[in-house]
């Protein structure tokens, strides 16, 4: 039932993973909070989280490509340590009282930039170390401790912000990724996947995944669901602390375990698709999932009761990992080799790229409506558009054509090793 931790190498990965996203979650409470700080403007918040994501959404295609032409091994090497950078900056900045917004941001950016190279890298890794068979496993694992951390990580940041300040999460976060760095390092006997050489102008090479994307339908329209959630539905990082500070009024504290109890759901989530693989493959069970997901924002947006916002926020983070994990699995399963990482460039644009956007129309939208109608709007926007590719695209949701379509990904896999 944990078929990924037979493969050693998976265990090392996740164990830095587990250290690396305690302290990645540490520094997601620290950035805005840190922002809020310094410009109580929720659009300000909005614009930190966005130069963030903005790389990815901007060159994530490009580090696909080197992805797919270099190891995966060395490319993480170099992106995980590159990581400490920023984060050890943040600290330097905040901890002598010299930090600027505008400094904040351009740490955003940095972090961002490293960013698109090490997500489609990342994403596309987890094949090699674990093969197909146990590849949903994996996935599952993966949330199961990102969502952990999401418990754990916000939950300290907001302890230690609300008694000595905003600079400790930041180091935390910086010493974390060496866990990350070690356990690359320890890795051996990783299947000898050849990277890509071809002599092809870069401009055919990134051409190539967005091809096959539309090509193959349920792909195409699994990153454009996810595309949407991600630009409406995921907003928490510019909505929730403005929901702590503004509505429910209970400060950094309230704000980490508003965060840690969505996490905590999302865990629930991701221990279910590790010991339930078939869960994650059924799109019915995914289409579901997308609708309780915005059900339970809506819920959110209109409590202003504490503890009723924090059951909302489980049960949305339980549906949202659930949604995004199974997406990541079908596409991943459907895409060939010498192609993923080019087509997980395109899921981190769908789900992590558009996040700028994302940000700024939340942030917009709370500073003119308010943050309860923003969530609202937002929710409500992500519910229509899945209804509406059920109706136009209903294959996407169906199980004949997903088992169908996984025949089809083998088979051109098969091919693509041919080459």
């Amino acid at each position: 039932m944990l078929g990924a931790l037979r493969h050693r190498n998976y265990r090392l990965f996740l164990t830095g993973q587990i250290i690396s996203t305690i302290g990645t979650w540490m520094q997601s409470v620290a950035l805005p909070w840190l922002a809020l700080e310094l410009t109580h403007s929720g659009l300000l918040v909005g614009l930190v989280l966005a130069a963030q994501f903005t790389p990815v959404l901007l060159g994530s295609q490009f580090g696909g490509v080197i992805a797919d032409r270099y190891r995966k091994r060395t490319v993480l090497l170099c992106t995980q340590g590159l990581f400490t950078l920023p984060s050890f900056v943040l600290f330097a900045l905040s901890a002598t009282g010299n930090a600027r917004y505008w400094m904040v941001l351009v740490a955003a950016l940095a972090i961002g930039t490293v960013n698109l190279f090490d997500v489609p890298a990342r994403q596309s890794f987890v094949i090699e170390m674990v093969g197909r068979q146990d590849l949903m496993n994996a996935i599952a694992l993966n949330s199961s401790v990102f969502n952990a951390a999401a418990v754990v990580g916000p939950a300290i940041a907001g302890v230690l912000i609300g008694t000595v300040g905003v600079p400790l999460c930041f180091l935390a976060n910086s010493l974390s990724y060496l866990a990350a760095v070690g356990a690359l390092l320890l890795m051996r006997d990783l299947p000898a996947v050849v990277p890509e050489r071809q002599g092809q102008p870069w401009r055919e090479r990134i051409a190539q995944g967005a091809a096959y994307a539309r090509k193959e339908p349920v792909v195409g329209m699994l990153l454009i669901a996810v595309a949407v959630f991600s630009l409406f539905a995921m907003t928490r990082l510019t909505l929730i602390p403005l929901f702590a500070d503004q509505v429910l009024d209970v400060g950094a504290q309230g704000f980490g375990f508003l965060l840690g109890s969505m996490g905590l759901g999302a865990l629930v989530g991701a221990l279910t698709l590790a010991f339930s693989a078939d869960l994650g493959a059924d799109p019915r069970r995914q289409l579901w999932m997308g609708l309780m997901w915005v059900a339970a924002l809506l819920v959110f947006s209109v409590s202003r009761v504490y503890a009723l916002s924090l059951i909302a926020l489980f049960v949305a983070g339980y549906c949202q990992i659930s949604f995004v994990a199974a997406a990541n699995s079908r596409i991943q399963t459907l895409t060939p080799d010498h192609l993923r990482g080019r087509v997980m460039a395109l899921y981190a644009q769908a789900l992590i790229g558009v996040g700028p956007i994302g940000n700024l129309q939340a942030g917009a939208l709370a500073t003119l409506l308010g943050p309860p109608r923003a969530m609202a709007i937002g929710a409500i926007i992500a519910g229509a558009v899945i209804v509406v590719i059920r109706l136009v695209r209903p294959e996407v949701f169906s199980p004949a054509s997903h088992r169908a379509g996984s025949d089809r990904g083998w088979r051109e896999t098969i091919d693509s090793r041919s080459l």
